[in-house]
């Protein structure tokens, strides 16, 4: 097998991703003159000016959505990148700047380093790589760089209404050896009336299980009660109770700790009447699958729904409860939807969709998937890992025959979102060797 990558290579790959972690590309909510803020504005432009100047050509949304570049002639082959990132959060729990590259202990620091301005760079000197040996393609390759993937893929939903879809592609956004599936997301709300015997609020966004949920009402000693008979995690003082769980990724519900299921589950008998409480605390419980609710939702290739009550609040106003839903992709969301729709009713609740992807499914056999899967085993020398079906969501899925491929690998240390992303030498290094791999024996003409 021959050797694509080298030095020179990820020396060149490193530089590039230091100058693209310079740009603190986080959403600007009060942008006026860009869609998502000018730094991601600036960003994108960057971005396609270092293509052009390799020899791409590229096009920027006039708009300021999405940007591509793109080299060769032939049926369209994308890779799809997105360009924003997560906020820092606080700089001084960092030990570097977030937004200033910094190389250490054979890694490369940053905020982005491995979501995703790392993975799309990587994934590029590989097919430079390829290119640099003489191979001419015979696909033309896109690379297609969204600018709101951390938020509405606002980005992407405009690029598939005014831009010709691929032949195939993948999203280096995910691992290795590659994401074949990713469940249907479906986010909605469940709205009642409101109530002025207690307050009830619990969570900060509908893709992460609630570490936290608070009561506020006069039946603290009873709450307390409840809670210490059940053995859940709890502070009180003489009018609020706080209940803690565990927050993970509402696609990975099952082994989060959802706090506000568990304070349900100490109310629901203090208030009888209330309908809500009674499917929150007595009915879906510790279930994040859903199968108290509606059912047993599952499928071969995917496997069970996972269900996460994110957010709730009731008060005097309201009864919200906001949920995460993600589902088979054999499934077919007017049925999904028709049964929630049924539980919602039973409990004098009335659904509300907030928001819909639609699931991602290539199956294993297709020309695509074990074509990929062939260049990660043969480069890696893992002929263990099988491809994966997974709860997450990336751009993979705004299309019909693309997968999400790389770049972490299974021993990576995984920091996406987190402080001090960063991600080593030798992991890009070796994601760098599986992507040229991919892109010879997909994209060239031998």
């Amino acid at each position: 097998m021959e050797k694509f990558i080298t030095k020179a290579h990820l020396d060149d790959a490193l530089d590039t991703l230091s100058t693209l972690i310079s740009y603190p590309s986080v959403l600007d909510e009060e942008a006026t003159t860009t869609p998502f803020g000018q730094d991601i504005q600036d960003c994108l432009e960057v971005t396609l000016d270092f293509f052009k100047k390799e020899g791409f050509e590229t096009f920027i949304d006039p708009d300021g959505y999405y940007g591509y570049a793109e080299i060769g002639e032939g049926d369209l082959f994308a890779v799809l990148c997105h360009l924003d990132v997560v906020p820092a959060g606080d700089p001084s729990k960092w030990s570097v700047d977030p937004f200033k590259a910094e190389i250490k202990n054979d890694a490369i620091y940053g905020r982005g380093t491995q979501d995703n301005k790392g993975p799309a760079i990587a994934s590029y000197y590989g097919l430079k790589a390829v290119l640099d040996k003489g191979y001419q393609l015979k696909h033309k390759i896109r690379y297609i760089f969204g600018t709101d993937e951390e938020n509405l893929w606002r980005c992407m939903n405009k690029y598939c209404e005014e831009q010709p879809v691929a032949k195939m592609g993948f999203a280096p956004d995910s691992k290795f050896p590659l994401n074949f599936a990713e469940k249907g997301l479906l986010q909605f709300n469940l709205k009642g009336t409101g109530q002025t015997d207690f307050v009830l609020e619990g969570g900060k966004a509908l893709n992460v299980v609630p570490e936290l949920a608070t009561y506020q009402g006069t039946k603290v000693a009873d709450v307390v009660s409840e809670l210490e008979t059940l053995g859940y995690k709890f502070e009180s003082n003489t009018s609020t109770v706080k209940v803690f769980g565990k927050a993970t990724h509402s696609k990975d519900a099952p082994i989060g700790i959802n706090a506000i299921t568990r304070l349900a589950e100490a109310l629901h008998s203090l208030y009888p009447d209330n309908k809500a409480l009674e499917l929150l605390g007595g009915v879906i419980k510790g279930d994040a699958n859903g199968v108290s609710a509606i059912g047993e939702v599952k499928d071969e290739p995917s496997g069970l729904m996972t269900m996460n009550i994110a957010k709730v609040t009731m008060n005097a106003d309201e009864t919200t409860i906001s949920v995460d839903i993600r589902y088979p992709v054999t499934l077919e969301k007017e049925d999904l939807v028709a049964k929630l729709e049924t539980l919602a009713t039973k409990y004098d609740l009335v659904y509300e969709e907030y928001d819909y992807l639609a699931p991602l499914y290539v199956p294993v056999d297709s020309e695509l998937v074990s074509t990929l899967l062939a260049a990660y085993r043969d480069v890696s020398g893992d002929t263990e890992s099988a491809p994966i079906a997974s709860g997450g969501a990336t751009y993979a899925r705004t299309m019909p025959n693309c997968v999400a491929f790389g770049a972490m690998f299974e021993d990576t240390v995984e920091l996406f979102h987190q402080i001090d992303e960063c991600w080593t030498f030798n992991d890009m290094e070796r994601a760098m060797d599986v992507y040229a791999e991919a892109f010879y024996r997909l994209c060239v003409t031998k």
